[in-house]
């Protein structure tokens, strides 16, 4: 059983560096309906509609990182970097929206 202890940490490393590889989000669209849509979605009407604007990776991850006026900020933690460039290219193929 003491054996069978001591490998399992080895047998879980290759299965914890290849998680940590993996966007913590599937797909953009999927980050953006479950996270960003809830304010930013056209039809909601809370935040800024973000589709075709032409938002850079960089000010779309300035934003998420550190939040601004109402919206919170998000660490990597809860959205890495990969994830941010998937919701970006996403939010480049939504149309733009006028909003009142």
């Amino acid at each position: 059983a003491l054996a069978a202890g001591v490998n399992l940490p080895l047998v879980l490393q290759p299965t914890a560096a290849q998680a940590e590889s993996e966007p913590q989000w599937r797909s953009g669209q999927y980050l953006y309906d479950n996270v960003c849509g809830h304010c930013h979605a056209p039809e909601v009407n809370v935040g800024p509609s973000l589709g075709g604007r032409g938002l850079p990776e960089a000010y779309i991850k300035a934003i998420v990182r550190n939040g601004f006026n109402a919206m919170p900020a998000f660490p990597a933690s809860y959205v890495d970097d990969e994830s941010i460039a998937k919701v970006t290219e996403y939010i480049a193929t939504l149309p733009l929206v006028e909003q009142p």
